[in-house]
């Protein structure tokens, strides 16, 4: 039996060189590239307004979960409570899920229904 080839065999690809400079003893010396990464992209932990939620149990969660003081939770509350959402806190994306696991968490047990979610920052 013979068996032929049904396409031509394809070259192996040629790697590419280098940028080189030579040093003053006359040796090659490859030059390093300083790699750029991007910051990791951040989340908004953002609450949501109700009917039904307590304003004292709010800012109980916000000092709780996202460490601020009676004051600023209280303004954090307000906001949420005159706009309809108001932010808590930017975060990573995991941490921002996390956070938002945790105050849903804590309104199931109390009873109350408030929502919070996580939205990219642009």
């Amino acid at each position: 039996m013979n068996f032929m080839a049904t396409k031509i065999p394809s070259k192996p690809p040629v790697p590419r060189p280098q940028p080189q400079r030579e040093d003053d003893g006359g040796a090659v010396v490859l030059e390093r590239r300083p790699e750029k990464t991007k910051p990791p992209q951040m989340y908004q932990v953002v609450m949501l307004n109700d009917d039904y939620t307590p304003m004292e149990f709010v800012v109980m969660v916000i000092q709780e979960f996202f460490s601020k003081d009676r004051e600023t939770a209280t303004q954090i509350m307000l906001k949420i409570h005159l706009d309809g959402k108001g932010v808590c806190g930017v975060y990573s994306k995991d941490v921002a899920a996390t956070k938002v696991d945790q105050v849903q968490d804590a309104a199931k047990q109390a009873g109350h229904p408030l929502q919070c979610v996580s939205e990219p920052i642009e």
